[in-house]
């Protein structure tokens, strides 16, 4: 089975804002084994970065300046790619963000068509209910070292979530996720595959519910005599 760990930064958190890719990395994996096939690109996202996106990955509206548009590599990223397994944690986000790049191209591409996707938080989630599941944490729970991520970076999450999905799948039996459960397998399969295509939503409070919400944390905060945790610095 080929499959391609992949990861990527983005301008801000929501695609239904316009927000766009500025870094896609990705590993290949060939029955569960590295190849040391990589695809690492950095882009011009065509629009400013958000603040806390430049904040958690370190990428400047200047060092984008001089990148390629999505539409420059997107033959090769998609050769990449390719009728292959993708591994994303948190797919939706990921995928959300590709679904979006890809349908503006001149002749849009329906990634979901051309791959397969595996949610590792969906799989931790499983193994590890009720627990920290982001990648540093797992990380740390795997023995996986991420003492070089001072920031986030698509390559470099991509290889430390290699690591990390291999570890976490080793036991296949303890995970339910060898031959003999396919049927686990399966779900976290489907499960990915139903927010592929998804466009990431944010609702945000009204006015009444705001004003609701502040007059449940007062009454709260009266009620347990000047302690409301919500209300802490």
């Amino acid at each position: 089975m080929r499959q391609v760990v992949l990861d990527t930064e983005t301008t801000g958190l929501e695609v239904s804002k316009g927000h766009r890719i500025v870094e896609i990395g990705c590993v290949e994996l060939l029955e569960r084994r590295p190849t040391g096939r990589e695809f690492h690109r950095y882009l011009n996202p065509q629009r400013a970065m958000d603040e806390g996106a430049t904040a958690v990955s370190g990428i400047t509206d200047d060092f984008l300046v001089d990148k390629p548009f999505f539409a420059d590599v997107a033959a090769e990223f998609l050769e990449f790619i390719d009728g292959a397994e993708l591994i994303a944690h948190n797919a939706s986000f990921d995928m959300g963000f590709l679904g979006a790049e890809f349908a503006r191209l001149p002749q849009p591409v329906r990634v979901a068509e051309r791959v397969s996707v595996l949610d590792t938080l969906l799989l931790a989630r499983e193994k590890f209910p009720g627990q920290k599941n982001n990648l540093d944490a797992l990380c740390k729970r795997l023995g996986v070292d991420n003492s070089h991520r001072d920031l986030h970076g698509a390559l470099l999450d991509a290889q430390l979530l290699a690591d990390v999905y291999l570890a976490m799948t080793a036991g296949q039996g303890d995970l339910g996720l060898g031959m003999q459960n396919e049927p686990a397998r399966a779900r976290v399969r489907a499960a990915a595959a139903l927010i592929v295509d998804a466009a990431i939503r944010v609702r945000r409070a009204d006015a009444a519910e705001s004003a609701a919400h502040e007059a449940r944390l007062a009454a709260i905060q009266k009620s347990s005599k000047d302690n409301c945790r919500w209300l802490r610095d």
